[in-house]
C-alpha cells in the first residue's frame, strides 16, 4: 500500500489511535488541516494542508515535540485540549515557520485506552479570515450585527481589564481604541459591582453568570449612562486553556431603548417563558381546555387571555371568575345562572358566567378550591357541553372553551380526595406551568423597568432607580411575583420625594434582604419575609398607618402573597381579607 503524504513510518506509536490511511485521502481532498500527537505530546502524523498552513515540512515536525509545528503562546502554558478532553473552535495564532502569524481555530479530542489513559489525540485546525476572538474579539460581521440589536460586548481577562471591546465604545467612553486595553472595567461601569472585593465581582470568579443588571456606563463629559448589563464566565474550552479573555460582559443601553418586548402583554425574555409563547401560538386554532398552575403573582391570568386573544376566539368575550373569592353557595348560580324562584332574593332569571362567555372563553381561575358539588356539574359541561341553570331542568347547551387555573398541587388534592381525579385530567389537556420570577431572573429587569414606566405614567411621575436600588430589587427572591414586585414598586413611588428611588424608598423586607446575587436562595426564611415590628419611634414606625394595615402587610408577607393562607394567620375568612385589603387600598 503505497505511503500516504505526511504519512510517519519510522515514528513507533502503538499507544496512539491508528487513523485509517482513508481518512489522510479524505483530509487531502477536503483540503484538511490536522496533526496527531501521542501521550508525550509528539507529532505522530501531519497532513499536507497542515504542512502548507504552517510551512513546516513532515521531516521537520514528525517525532518531536507538538510545540515545534503548534507555535502558539496558549499551547506554551498548557494543553487545552490534554487538559479538557475535547476542545471546539477555539480560536489561536499560530505562527509559521517564516515567523509570520495566522489566525487559526483549533478543535481536538484525545484519545483513551481501556484503563482510561491518554494516548494521544488528534487536533484539527482552519483558518479564519478574522482575528481571533482572544485578541481582537468577534469578527467584524458579528460586531456589526451585536451594534444592530443595540447590543455592545466587552472582553475582561482574569484582573477584570479590556482585553477586546466593540467598535462604538471607544467614542461612547471618550478612550481612544489604543488605550481602551487594560483599562479597568470598575472605571468604566462603577466600583459598585466591580470593585476587587464586591460580592458582584467575587460571584463571577466563582463562576457565576450574572443577566440583567443594571449599571451606569461613564461618559467623557463626566455624565453616566444607565446600561442592563450581562456578564459570564469565557468557558475555558473555547480559550484552550490560556486565552486571556475571562470573562464577557453584554450592555444594553437603558435611554436609547426604552420599549420593552412582549407577548400579548405578558413581559417576557426568559427561555422558560418563550416555551409558553410558543405553546400558545400553536394552540391558535384549538379549543383544547387548558389548566395553568403556578404560584400565586406569576400571571395566570395573563396567560389566559393570552391564550385567548390568539385564538379564533379572539372576538369572543373573556370572562373571568376567581372561584376562590366567591362564597360556595353562591358560586354555583354565579357559573351556572338560576331562575325565578330558584332560592330566596332570586326574583327574576339570571344567566351565569358559562352563558355570557358563549363564543368565547371562560377563565376559571383558584379551580382548586372548587367545592365537589361544583367539580361535578363543571365536568359534565366538559363532557357534554351542556349547563342546567339552578332551579331549571332544561339542558342548555353552551359553545365555551374553559380556561383553569391554581396554585393548588391538584395531584396532592387528588390524592387527598379534595378534587376529582376525572375532573383534573379533563382540564390538564393541554397543561402550561409557569416557574416562579426567581426561576427566570432573565425576566427581572425588563418587568421593574415595565412596571415602573407603567406607574409612572398613572402617577404622573418619571422616576428612575438607583443602582443600589436597583441591586436590591434584583437579588430579593421574590416570593409573591410579579404581583409583589408592582406592589413594591408602586408603594416605592409613592413614597419617593425626589425623581430617584432610593433601598429607603423600597419595602422594608425589600431592601433589608441579605445580598445573595441572582441565585440567591429561592426562598428567605419567613422572618425574614415578614414585615419587622418597629420599635415606637424608630425609623420603620408609620405613625399614620393603622394596626390593622400593619397586621395585614405582615400576614401577607408571611404567607407569601396567598391570600387564603394569610386570612387563615389573620384568623378572618378570604372574603373579609379581601374586602378590608380593598377599604384600604392595599
Amino acid at each position: 500500500m503505497p505511503e500516504s503524504p505526511g504519512r510517519a513510518q519510522d515514528v513507533d506509536a502503538p499507544a496512539a489511535v491508528d487513523v485509517p490511511e482513508d481518512v489522510d485521502v479524505l483530509a487531502e481532498l477536503a483540503d484538511l488541516a490536522y496533526f496527531q500527537v501521542d501521550a508525550e505530546r509528539n507529532v505522530v502524523r501531519m497532513s499536507p494542508a497542515m504542512a502548507r498552513l504552517t510551512g513546516f515540512t513532515p521531516d521537520e515536525v514528525l517525532g518531536r515535540s507538538c510545540l515545534t509545528l503548534n507555535r502558539c503562546e496558549e499551547c506554551l502554558k498548557g494543553c487545552g485540549v490534554f487538559r479538557h478532553g475535547v476542545v471546539h473552535d477555539v480560536p489561536l495564532s499560530l505562527f509559521r515557520a517564516d515567523g509570520t502569524e495566522v489566525s487559526v481555530f483549533k478543535s481536538g479530542r484525545v484519545f483513551r485506552n481501556g484503563r482510561g489513559e491518554i494516548t494521544g489525540a488528534l487536533e484539527v485546525v482552519r483558518p479564519a479570515e478574522a482575528k481571533s476572538l482572544r485578541r481582537h474579539g468577534p469578527p467584524p460581521e458579528v460586531d456589526t450585527l451585536l451594534r444592530g440589536l443595540g447590543r455592545l460586548y466587552i472582553i475582561a481577562d482574569e484582573s477584570f481589564r479590556v482585553v477586546a471591546h466593540g467598535a462604538d465604545l471607544p467614542e461612547m467612553v471618550g478612550i481612544s481604541g489604543e488605550q481602551l486595553p487594560g483599562t479597568r472595567i470598575e472605571d468604566l461601569l462603577g466600583s459598585e459591582l466591580f470593585a476587587p472585593d464586591s460580592t458582584f465581582r467575587v460571584a463571577l470568579k466563582a463562576g457565576e453568570r450574572h443577566e440583567g443588571w443594571r449599571a451606569l456606563l461613564a461618559h467623557p463629559d463626566g455624565k453616566s449612562e444607565p446600561v442592563s448589563l450581562s456578564v459570564g464566565p469565557v468557558d475555558p474550552t473555547e480559550t484552550c486553556g490560556g486565552g486571556a479573555g475571562r470573562y464577557v460582559l453584554m450592555l444594553r443601553s437603558e435611554s436609547r431603548h426604552g420599549s420593552v418586548p412582549s407577548f400579548r402583554g405578558i413581559v417576557a425574555r426568559s427561555p422558560e417563558m418563550q416555551r409558553i409563547f410558543r405553546v400558545i401560538e400553536l394552540l391558535r386554532d384549538n379549543d383544547s381546555t387548558v389548566l395553568i398552575t403556578g404560584e400565586s403573582g406569576t400571571g395566570k391570568e395573563l396567560v389566559a387571555r393570552a391564550l385567548h386573544g390568539t385564538s379564533h376566539r379572539k372576538d369572543g368575550p373573556f370572562v373571568a371568575v376567581n372561584c376562590a373569592a366567591i362564597p360556595s353557595e353562591l358560586l354555583e348560580s354565579e357559573l351556572f345562572g338560576h331562575v325565578k324562584g330558584a332560592f330566596t332574593g332570586a326574583i327574576r332569571d339570571r344567566p351565569g358566567r358559562f352563558e355570557l362567555a358563549e363564543g368565547g372563553t371562560l377563565f376559571l381561575d383558584e379551580i382548586g378550591d372548587l367545592a365537589l358539588g361544583l367539580q361535578a356539574k363543571l365536568l359534565r359541561f366538559l363532557q357534554e357541553h351542556t349547563i342546567e341553570r339552578v332551579g331549571d331542568a332544561t339542558t342548555r347547551h353552551v359553545d365555551v372553551r374553559v380556561i383553569a387555573a391554581t396554585h393548588v398541587n391538584l395531584v396532592q388534592a387528588v390524592a387527598e380526595r379534595r378534587f376529582r381525579e376525572d375532573l383534573y385530567y379533563r382540564l390538564r389537556v393541554v397543561p402550561i406551568h409557569i416557574p416562579p420570577l426567581r426561576e427566570r431572573r432573565q425576566d427581572l429587569e425588563l418587568l421593574i423597568r415595565h412596571l415602573l414606566q407603567k406607574i409612572g405614567r398613572d402617577r404622573g411621575r418619571s422616576l428612575r432607580l438607583a443602582p443600589s436600588a436597583s441591586r436590591a430589587l434584583l437579588t430579593y427572591p421574590w416570593p409573591g411575583n410579579v404581583r409583589e414586585l408592582e406592589s413594591a414598586l408602586e408603594y416605592a413611588t409613592t413614597v419617593c420625594e425626589g425623581q430617584t428611588i432610593h433601598v429607603a424608598d423600597l419595602p422594608a423586607e425589600v431592601g433589608q434582604a441579605p445580598a445573595g446575587g441572582a441565585h440567591s436562595a429561592p426562598r428567605a426564611p419567613d422572618s425574614a419575609l415578614s414585615v419587622p415590628h418597629a420599635e415606637p419611634g424608630g425609623p420603620d414606625t408609620n405613625a399614620s398607618e393603622p394596626d390593622e394595615v400593619r397586621r395585614i402587610r405582615e400576614a401577607l408577607a408571611k404567607a407569601h402573597y396567598r391570600r387564603a393562607d394569610a386570612a387563615k394567620l389573620l384568623g378572618m375568612s378570604r372574603t373579609t381579607l379581601w374586602r378590608k385589603m380593598k377599604e384600604h387600598h392595599l
